[in-house]
């Protein structure tokens, strides 16, 4: 009121106050102002929403006079929900009672956002507004006000779905931090804001993240149809402890359990690995700063390709180290983000020279899986052979499953990994993810072929990104493309534009060290549509074409 005053832009503005707010609900507060709904049109907005402007134009545009905003149902989505017939008239309002998932693909929430014109308001909507608070009390929702009026049929009220136009619930804190991404002042600030929560996008609707590596051909439906059959058990029981979490991986990746630990994520036990070894670390950049970020900045010793690829072989990592203090050393194969590969010979010999000089190899094969030519060192008789390999492998980036939190270590040195099991919680796992590794063994075989889909799906990527000609594409042997940004923009103007116009998250890799400031995008690789999206809304910005 002291913002706003009695006149706004040369609108007289009128309060109404509800002095028992405290004991009542919006349908009261909506009753006291009744007989300003009478004396001309009505729209009315709920002081809970931030929308933007084209929300209420839609409305205001469509010649029809009694509307109801609605937008496709979303898992983030509260309160009311209505269905639809043929004709966008509102067949029923669902309250919670009545909402059923099961149901929610022909789900819309109302917006809160409606237009009545002085007619239905007069006729219908405030003669049943005063017969409900009057009958059924003051503690309600307007809303159930429409219901009733609909179940009696013969009105005028209709459905106007929204078409992709923004907005958001602000019920708490949460709700609050989400909008601010979303209506933040500037692209750049909205970006910053979305792009520094890691992850939790499905919260935004429509989003599509190109950002975060997953397998978009696994997990198989039929799978999840599984885990949802057995949903009600698994989430009131507790998982299993660490050693028969350690079983089922072992069963899966078929080596000793005494040789394996299972992670909440591979990123749990990176943790406890890195800060546990005793000396320098080799680390080549740019790479998954995971590793290098859980050591002290001098128990890294860096070593930087000196090309624009960032491509290296293991000859290269044993000619730089050859005279450096290093107890272990360092390889992810593909690495992240540059995607270079290292053929398992290659790496044989960097495995028989970091045995010589004493030094711990660790190996994280997390997106091996998609290499054309895959290979693993995970194991048993590898292992018990070179007990000095760790390797690292993340389930969420090879099979698809980021939300189960997996990962597993594995190495011959037993009491290595009787210490990472030491260092993690005994019920570090969540009874999915345990119920995941249990049933995975049945779905091998659509693992792999979900891995040589993948395979065509990232050639057709590559040469439909080969064709932006502001883009030098990285070849790469993983589940995503490094990028170099030669000309037209930059980095982060690229993608601060593709969440702007397009709702579409990468990854601006320009504040990596190794790149000294050169613009360098990272793309993950999703199945074919979504990837013709990002290259058909890259190729709208090609000045060039």
């Amino acid at each position: 009121m002291e913002y706003v005053g009695n006149n706004y832009k040369g609108t007289d503005i009128v309060y109404v106050n509800n002095p028992i707010y405290d004991k009542t609900n919006n349908i009261y507060s909506l009753f006291l102002a009744r007989d300003f709904m009478v004396e001309d049109d009505t729209l009315l907005l709920e002081s809970d929403l931030i929308y933007e402007r084209s929300v209420v134009e839609k409305l205001l545009a469509d010649p029809r006079p009694d509307l109801a905003l609605v937008d496709k149902y979303e898992s983030w989505m509260d309160g009311t929900v209505v269905t639809l017939d043929e004709d966008q008239n509102i067949v029923n309002f669902l309250n919670k009672e009545k909402f059923r998932y099961s149901d929610i693909a022909d789900y819309y929430k109302t917006v809160n956002i409606y237009k009545f014109s002085r007619e239905f308001s007069t006729s219908q909507y405030v003669p049943f507004l005063n017969a409900y608070c009057t009958a059924l009390g003051r503690n309600e929702y307007y809303e159930q006000v429409l219901r009733v009026i609909t179940l009696l049929g013969n009105t005028t009220l209709k459905a106007l779905p929204l078409s992709g136009e923004k907005w958001y619930e602000i019920d708490d804190i949460q709700d609050l931090d989400i909008a601010e991404g979303m209506f933040a002042e500037s692209s750049e600030a909205q970006w910053r804001a979305v792009s520094g929560r890691y992850g939790g996008y499905w919260r935004y609707p429509h989003m599509k993240d190109f950002c975060y590596l997953v397998n978009p051909y696994f997990p198989p439906q039929r799978l999840l149809d599984e885990i949802k059959a057995s949903f009600d058990t698994i989430i009131r029981e507790y998982p299993s402890g660490m050693s028969v979490n350690c079983l089922l991986a072992a069963k899966n990746f078929n080596v000793h359990q005494d040789n394996i630990v299972v992670g909440n994520g591979a990123a749990e036990l990176i943790k406890d690995l890195m800060e546990n070894i005793v000396g320098n670390v080799g680390v080549a950049r740019p790479t998954f700063e995971e590793y290098p970020n859980r050591r002290d900045a001098e128990k890294v010793v860096w070593f930087t390709p000196g090309n624009d690829d960032f491509h290296y072989s293991a000859a290269d990592l044993m000619d730089f180290y050859a005279d450096k203090e290093i107890s272990a050393l360092l390889l992810i194969n593909p690495d992240n983000p540059s995607g270079n590969y290292i053929a398992q010979d290659e790496v044989m010999r960097l495995v028989e020279w970091t045995k010589q000089r004493g030094i711990m190899l660790v190996y994280d094969e997390s997106f091996m899986d998609f290499a054309d030519d895959n290979y693993t060192l995970m194991r048993q008789d590898f292992m018990v052979q070179y007990p000095h390999v760790v390797v690292i492998k993340s389930i969420s980036k090879s099979y698809g499953v980021p939300g189960l939190r997996l990962g597993v270590l594995a190495s011959g040195n037993v009491e290595l990994v009787r210490g990472v099991k030491k260092g993690v919680a005994i019920w570090n796992i969540n009874s999915f993810a345990e119920f995941y590794m249990q049933i995975y063994e049945k779905y091998a075989n659509d693992y792999a072929v979900a891995c040589r889909l993948f395979k065509e799906e990232r050639e057709l990527f590559r040469q439909g990104l080969s064709r932006i000609s502001y883009l030098r594409v990285v070849p790469s042997e993983a589940n995503y493309f490094l990028c170099e940004v030669t000309s037209q923009y930059s980095s982060r103007e690229l993608a601060i534009r593709l969440m702007k116009d397009y709702n579409i998250l990468i990854k601006d890799c320009s504040s990596k060290k190794a790149f000294d400031g050169r613009n360098y995008i990272r793309l993950a690789i999703r199945d074919r549509a979504d990837d013709q999206m990002l290259v058909d809304a890259l190729a709208s910005y090609d000045k060039r074409v």
